[in-house]
C-alpha cells in the first residue's frame, strides 16, 4: 500500500500520526489475511511497535506485507513500513509490526485456513521465528488462557 501524507493525518509537529501508521498496517495486514483465507479475518494481536523514524507531510508512507505463519485458525503478518521523500526516492524504514489475525466463520467462530507453502530459504527461516514468537504470545496469556476465555473473566 502506498499512503500520500497529508496535513490532516499529521501532528503539530508535521509528522504522521502514530494512530494513522497503526490504521495503515491494520489494513495492510488485514488485506493479506483476507486473500490468503478468502474467509474473514479479525485482528487478534499486534506485536510490539517502534516508530523509528517519523514520516513527514508531503512524504510517502510504503507498506508491504506478507504472511509469515499460519496455524490451523491464526495467520501472523509482518508488516514494514517505509518512509518515501518524493523529490529524492531516499526511503527510510519507520515500523515493523507483526500482527495476528483469525480466520472466523459466518457465525464468528475460529475457521481453518489453509497452509502456507514455504518455498525459499528466507520464507523457512521467517516461519521458524514466527513460530517462536507464537509460543511466546501464548505462553504470556493469564493462565495460558484464549482471548475468549479471559473476557469470560
Amino acid at each position: 500500500m502506498v499512503e500520500l501524507v497529508l496535513p490532516n493525518d499529521a501532528n503539530t509537529m508535521g509528522n504522521v500520526l502514530g494512530g494513522r501508521v497503526l490504521h495503515w498496517i491494520d489494513l495492510a495486514a488485514a488485506i493479506v489475511a483476507h486473500r490468503h483465507c478468502r474467509i474473514e479475518a479479525v485482528t487478534a494481536s499486534m506485536d510490539e511497535v517502534s516508530f523509528l523514524a517519523p514520516i513527514r507531510v508531503g512524504q510517502i508512507a510504503v507498506i508491504s506485507a506478507c504472511m509469515t505463519f499460519v496455524g490451523r485458525t491464526s495467520m501472523e503478518i509482518r508488516v514494514d513500513v517505509q518512509s518515501e521523500d518524493l523529490m529524492s526516492g531516499e526511503r527510510r524504514r519507520t515500523s515493523t509490526a507483526y500482527l495476528t489475525f483469525v480466520a472466523v466463520d459466518e457465525n464468528g467462530r475460529p475457521a481453518d485456513v489453509p497452509p502456507l507453502l514455504l518455498e525459499t530459504e528466507e520464507e523457512k527461516r521467517e516461519a521458524q521465528a514466527a513460530e517462536a514468537r507464537r509460543k511466546a504470545r501464548l505462553k504470556s496469556r493469564p493462565y495460558g488462557a484464549t482471548p475468549r476465555e479471559i473476557e469470560q473473566r
